[in-house]
């Protein structure tokens, strides 16, 4: 059994995806939820499913000891970032190499890099007039969403298409697909 801890910094509606979906699984768990956000309702959905959760700040995040102290004593095989904002430091992606899983809402390498998440990537696709959008499950690097893709999926964008209209269809991408691709790659680093 591998245990999971999933990093999110707001409402954690994909969490709460994942956290559903692994509730009966045989191979792995979620073992703890971690947030930068102490009013992010993703703790309130950890506490719902009566998993562990973890408080932090940007500075307890970059001291790479502390911080992964209390993924080791949780025994922690993967991460995953589920609406989480803020940059993974180096140390911590060297030490789960291959290990820390994201999903972005476009179709990487499109509309990826800093500052690109939410609602700006959905107005930055309406802007610019694309035909599609969707959603990208990739492993994490020292890049921004540079990691190697997992999985994609697309939609297409209407010509009446607005942000939000668009940011419900890559919600439900993102809720169908996210939590099968990590099982799926789990189960695949096992064998």
């Amino acid at each position: 059994m591998k245990n999971i801890a999933i990093f999110g910094s707001g409402s954690g509606s994909n969490a709460e995806k994942i956290l559903e979906y692994f509730s009966n699984c045989t191979h792995a768990k979620v073992a703890l939820i971690a947030s930068n956000n102490s009013s992010s309702f993703i703790l309130q959905r950890a506490k719902k499913h009566g998993v562990d959760n973890f408080i932090f700040s940007k500075k307890q995040l970059l001291n790479f000891s502390e911080f992964n102290d209390k993924l080791l004593e949780k025994k922690i095989d993967f991460i995953v970032l589920a609406g989480f904002l803020l940059k993974i430091p180096k140390k911590l992606v060297t030490f789960y190499k291959n290990r820390i899983i994201n999903i972005h809402p476009s179709l990487l390498p499109k509309y990826g890099g800093k500052g690109m998440f939410g609602m700006n990537v959905h107005k930055a696709i309406i802007e610019n007039n694309e035909p599609y959008s969707g959603i990208t499950i990739h492993l994490v690097n020292e890049f921004y969403d540079q990691g190697k893709i997992l999985f994609q999926k697309k939609c297409i964008v209407s010509t009446v298409e607005t942000a939000e209209s668009l940011s419900r269809k890559i919600s439900n991408l993102e809720h169908q697909f996210f939590a099968p691709t990590i099982l799926n790659y789990i189960k695949k680093c096992q064998s």
